[in-house]
């Protein structure tokens, strides 16, 4: 079983800033990338910013770059995103998932939290 806990959703305006947190646990050999998606009501899911936990490179959506900041700590199977310039448009429900084996014999795939609401609005 592999657990996620995710934190940090919420309602804010334009402008302002959150910070998502999501913490990974249980039965985990190794973890390869953790990252973000989001899913706006009639849309697709898709991703934000990923990270990978060995050495730190990282990848964002247009759309969100220079404003969003995602960082990780190995130590804790924890990723977080900081959400800067909040628009409207950002307004969605952020998946966290994370890359990884859960034991040394498996093949990397791919689990997901159970997501956190994001609004922006005035």
């Amino acid at each position: 079983q592999v657990q996620f806990v995710e934190s940090g959703g919420g309602l804010v305006q334009p402008g302002g800033s959150l910070r998502l947190s999501c913490a990974a646990s249980g039965s985990i050999f190794s973890t390869d990338t953790m990252g973000w998606y989001r899913q706006a009501p009639g849309n697709q899911r898709d991703l934000v910013a990923r990270i990978l936990m060995s050495g730190g490179s990282t990848y964002y959506v247009d759309s969100v770059k220079g404003r969003f900041t995602i960082s990780r700590d190995n130590a804790k199977k924890t990723v977080y995103l900081q959400m800067n310039s909040l628009k409207p448009e950002d307004t969605a429900v952020y998946y966290c998932y994370a890359r990884l084996k859960r034991t040394v014999v498996d093949g990397f795939n791919d689990y997901w939290g159970q997501g956190t609401q994001v609004t922006v609005s005035s």
